[in-house]
Order: structure tokens, then C-alpha cells, then sequence
């Protein structure tokens, strides 16, 4: 089963990529840095999700 936190952290992911990417592509490396923040927030988030589906 999947829960919230796995579902909200694989898009935090998903944008946090896309963000970075738009980072390099543009040469923003404000955009880069936020990006790879929101990435990492988002696996951080995920691992929460699946720590809680493996504790049921």
C-alpha cells in the first residue's frame, strides 16, 4: 500500500529534478540549488512514507 508521504515525496522529487535541470539549463545556479533542495526534501519525505508502511 502507499501512502501520503510516499506519494508527496516522489513528486517533491519529480519537480525538484525538473527544477534543477531548468537550473543548468539557464545557468541559474539559484534555480540549480533549489532544485536539488526540493529533491532531497523529497526523498527525505519518501523514506518517511516507506519507514511508515514497513512499521505496520
Amino acid at each position: 500500500m502507499v501512502n501520503k508521504d510516499q506519494v508527496k515525496g516522489a513528486a517533491k522529487q519529480t519537480t525538484g529534478a525538473v527544477k534543477e535541470a531548468a537550473g543548468k539549463a539557464t545557468g541559474s545556479t539559484k534555480t540549480e540549488m533549489k532544485g536539488k533542495a526540493e529533491k532531497t526534501a523529497g526523498k527525505v519525505q519518501k523514506e518517511v512514507g516507506n519507514a511508515r508502511e514497513r512499521a505496520k
